[in-house]
């Protein structure tokens, strides 16, 4: 009992220290009221998502910053492509993975090869962006090489609010709030919804081919290239995206917990760890509360999880009682990282990946991976560190 008390406690003492860096979060972004000078192509990869497509696009097309929008049609068996064309974007027919690639980042390399502009956005087919999202991330391209934005998420109901609000606070109780930066490229986090950057440098380190095996390739990516010396930023841009990506709370448990471990690109220690911490902090008080024996530690904890709460309200188009009840789900969420490490999903869209694209192995070189680029492709910034 006394071990359990004293990893408890250091536990506690980690999230403590990760919650405090949320004092130095930037305010999130407004909409920029310039057009900016450089062209912007935006990039959709899209498998099936005829329902989806359309609510994506008439923003984007209605954008004068906005110079071309390509759907990557991603072998869809709907009519995902004549949606996209009808509404005005240049539909790319995807080719077939090749061996070894994970789908979407090779409709990735695809879509980023088609664009003509020298500035790329990159968009899930269920994100709403508004106009000035894409002028004001070209923006910040000025500052950092790589640009990744959370979005304003949009819940069916109180249980599926309740579970992504309970999974979203194992992210930031593993990496901190969004915003401020990370202490290492292997804690960096990164949102493959919305992702910005500049072509030429992204082509010649071939960034999607580095990371074509893994499941968690936003991740993947960001990590890979701030450990080749990019900046890498990842703001808060509530006010300008929202994302549907559930119909259900079974959606969330199901489509979400594919990827919230971060398995294949996260040593094995640090996921011991990460597990360690958000069973310990999170899910314990609550089912030491249930049983009607908290400790003070469980207490405090438990205020502080209801701290987290209050200010994840700006994470949801309408927070609601699922939000105000998602610290009950903490034991379930804990349950859902847990069984992501130890049985991790390699079915996705209607392929299933070999347990290469699962595997724990972080981002060691692998035999016949290009060589890092580095940074040499970047405009030289004197003095700027890789991550922030």
């Amino acid at each position: 009992m006394r071990a359990l008390t004293a990893a408890q406690s250091v536990a506690a003492l980690v999230v403590a220290a990760r919650l405090a860096r949320g004092r130095h979060r930037p305010p999130p972004l407004t909409s920029s009221r310039g057009v900016p000078a450089e062209p912007i192509s935006v990039v959709i990869p899209a498998r099936d998502e005829e329902d989806r497509i359309g609510a994506c696009l008439a923003p984007l097309l209605a954008d004068p910053a906005v110079r071309e929008v390509i759907v990557v049609d991603d072998r869809s068996t709907d009519g995902t492509a004549r949606r996209a064309a009808r509404a005005g974007a240049t539909v790319v027919s995807g080719a077939s993975p090749p061996t070894g690639w994970v789908g979407k980042q090779w409709a990735l390399h695809q879509g980023v090869q088609a664009a003509a502009g020298p500035v790329v956005v990159l968009l899930d087919a269920d994100t709403r962006p508004k106009v000035g999202l894409c002028a004001k991330l070209a923006e910040l391209l000025d500052t950092w090489d790589l640009v990744s934005a959370g979005p304003r998420f949009v819940t069916g109901g109180a249980v599926e609010q309740a579970l992504h609000a309970a999974l979203l606070s194992t992210l930031v109780y593993r990496f901190g709030p969004l915003g401020p930066a990370a202490k290492s490229p292997h804690r960096l986090l990164v949102n493959g919804q919305c992702m910005a950057f500049r072509k030429a440098p992204t082509v010649r380190a071939d960034a999607f081919a580095r990371v074509r095996r893994h499941l968690t390739d936003d991740v993947a990516l960001g990590r890979l290239l701030a450990r080749d010396g990019w900046s890498v930023a990842f703001v808060d841009a509530g006010a300008l995206l929202e994302v549907d990506m559930h119909t259900s709370a079974a959606g969330v448990w199901r489509e979400w917990g594919r990827s919230i471990a971060l398995r294949d690109v996260t040593a094995p220690a640090r996921l011991a760890g990460d597990l360690a911490v958000v069973w310990l902090t999170a899910a314990l008080p609550v089912l030491r509360l249930a049983g009607g024996r908290p400790t003070r530690l469980d207490l405090a904890l438990l205020g502080q999880r209801l701290l987290l709460t209050a200010a994840l309200r700006g994470s949801y188009r309408e927070p609601g009682l699922g939000l105000a009840l998602s610290p009950l789900l903490d034991p379930v969420a804990a349950l859902r990282l847990a069984l992501s490490v130890a049985r991790p999903q390699r079915t996705w869209r209607g392929r299933t990946y070999g347990r290469d694209a699962v595997s724990p192995a972080g981002l060691a070189a692998r035999p016949g991976d290009p060589s890092p680029a580095g940074p040499r492709g970047l405009r030289e910034r004197p003095g700027r560190s890789a991550v922030r």
